[in-house]
């Protein structure tokens, strides 16, 4: 398995619409690894670590999010992998 990192930060109507939760949803049923939490700035800020084709799959699901979500933009930034451990909402 090739494993990588995605720090991602997607921008937009994206807080009060359940992104979160859906993230983590969508992240566990792809078995990926990470985290998902609220900026100060409206934005939500996102790990995913895991198979390539599943996180390729993540941030693609970023662009469209849940029903209620504009998104806007989505900004990625490929990191070296920390071999996290599941995946939570973080505060």
């Amino acid at each position: 398995m090739n494993v990588v990192r995605a720090h991602v930060i997607v921008k937009g109507r994206v807080q009060g619409v359940f992104f979160r939760a859906e993230t983590a949803d969508m992240a566990c049923t792809l078995g990926l690894s990470g985290w998902v939490r609220n900026l100060h700035d409206g934005s939500v800020e996102a790990v995913f670590e895991g198979d390539k084709d599943a996180v390729d799959e993540a941030i693609e699901w970023c662009w469209k999010g849940p029903t209620l979500a504009r998104v806007e933009d989505v900004q990625v930034n490929w990191e070296e992998p920390e071999r996290e451990h599941g995946f939570r909402i973080t505060y």
